[in-house]
């Protein structure tokens, strides 16, 4: 049955506390688009529009583009048939259909929808570290609070001082923690074999993430056969399609899934569920409307024992709890 919605956006901006480095450079603000969607009965419906051109969605520019060109009000048809080339908005438009579900009385501006309980509770989070030595200083704190997975960038700066800060990492890290490691597409062949190695030694790495780029993925289905450290892909499975593809090219390790740009939650649900793959959720740096959206899946799809990649608002100064009001009004 087809039904209407008035149509709202906004953007904000939020500035990360201190820049973050991966291989493909430093990133200081966040940027993207909170959506409104109200229905004839006024339940109101949040969404958020979060992309990462380099990663593989969408621009911002391109999310605004298609939002303006929207009416003022549309409808279920016109959410459904977002075309795949902006699969951030997709999500976004989505998110907010799917919003009131399970609560029964969403308020108008509060951006949480609680989880349930049971599901939540099951939800262990992995801890982003900052890049090079500031990791050394910076993973008692979550530890005492109960973290017990960290992710830590790597190809950042030259291998043979980032092997070194590891070896004192591992060194510190209780035996107990798992390490997930995050090159994001930097490395050669030869640094991804010589970080796999080193990996295998520590016995706590949980897996490498993308270590070559996306167009490497043959070399990293070889690796993925040579280590007994698993390979994860994440920057070649940005998207949906992208997922579909390596699936059926033969993937059938770790897959790193970040919701919030990789399209159609229903797809996503669709996938998951037919092919039982080994994968993880995790954060774009998203708001917290994005953020109960995706949290949501993870609770629904994460039957495997691995932490969500989610212990990232440490990057961020603490949203005022009317954040969403004020960027409302403020526009």
């Amino acid at each position: 049955m087809t039904r209407l919605y008035q149509f709202d956006f906004r953007p904000y901006q939020r500035p990360f506390k201190h820049p973050l480095s991966t291989s493909h450079g430093k990133w200081d603000v966040r940027e993207g688009i909170i959506l409104r969607l109200i229905d004839e009965t006024g339940q109101v419906g949040w969404g958020e529009i979060a992309p990462i051109s380099w990663f593989g969605s969408e621009t911002l520019e391109q999310a605004w583009d298609f939002c303006q060109q929207l009416p003022l009000e549309i409808s279920t048809e016109t959410i459904f048939s977002i075309p795949a080339e902006l699969p951030a908005c997709q999500f976004g438009f989505e998110s907010a259909l799917e919003w009131g579900i399970g609560n029964s009385s969403p308020l108008p501006l509060s951006p949480s929808l609680p989880l349930p309980s049971s599901a939540k509770s099951q939800l262990a989070y992995s801890y982003l570290l900052p890049a090079g030595e500031a990791a050394l200083d910076s993973w008692q704190t979550p530890w005492n609070q109960g973290s017990r997975t960290f992710k830590w960038k790597i190809g950042v700066t030259q291998i043979e001082d980032e092997l070194k800060v590891f070896d004192q990492l591992v060194q510190a890290l209780p035996a107990s923690t798992q390490l997930r490691l995050d090159a994001n597409g930097g490395l050669s062949r030869q640094e991804a074999h010589q970080w796999l190695q080193a990996s295998d030694e520590a016995g706590i790495v949980e897996f490498l993430e993308q270590p070559l780029t996306p167009k490497q993925f043959d070399g990293m289905l070889e690796m993925s056969t040579q280590y007994l450290t698993p390979i994860a892909l994440d920057e070649s499975v940005a998207t949906l399609d992208q997922l579909e593809v390596c699936y059926q090219r033969g993937w059938r390790g770790i897959f790193v899934i970040k919701a919030a740009i990789a399209g159609s939650p229903k797809r996503l649900r669709h996938f998951c569920q037919k092919h039982d793959i080994d994968m993880v959720l995790s954060s774009v740096f998203e708001t917290a409307i994005a953020r109960q959206a995706a949290l949501q899946l993870a609770a629904e799809l994460s039957h495997r024992n691995r932490a969500v990649g989610f212990g990232v608002n440490h990057w961020f100064n603490e949203d005022d709890e009317n954040w969403l009001e004020h960027l409302w009004n403020s526009h």
